[in-house]
């Protein structure tokens, strides 16, 4: 996965679990593309100290991920529901049984899931 995407999708799952500070630092950095050194200014810190806090944020997230497995499951059951919207666009061509039984086995999956 992309990392800027990877960085999103971990803050947003996660991100309500950092502090004020690390919130708002982060967001500048990651989502908005502010430079270290334009975060720096803008709080008051060294580029180094936006660097590290960034780079802390990043393990702070992953380690929830690694043991929540938020994201994973959001993943997977967007490519079920993705193969779901993919079986429904071919409703002409697929039998009704054959629909039927992949639409129960896919929803089978998405309940699993959750």
């Amino acid at each position: 996965m992309e990392e800027f995407l990877q960085q999103t999708l971990l803050y947003d799952f996660y991100g309500e679990l950092l502090t004020e500070h690390q919130r708002k630092v982060y967001e500048e950095v990651v989502l908005n593309d502010l430079s270290y050194s334009e975060a720096a200014e803008m709080f008051g810190v060294s580029r180094q100290g936006v660097h590290e806090l960034v780079k802390r944020c990043n393990k702070i997230l992953s380690e929830y991920e690694s043991k929540l497995h938020l994201v994973e499951r959001f993943m997977q059951i967007r490519d079920t529901v993705k193969q779901i919207q993919k079986m429904a666009s071919q409703l002409d061509f697929i039998d009704k049984e054959t629909l039927a039984s992949g639409v129960r086995e896919l929803s089978g999956k998405i309940l699993e899931e959750l």
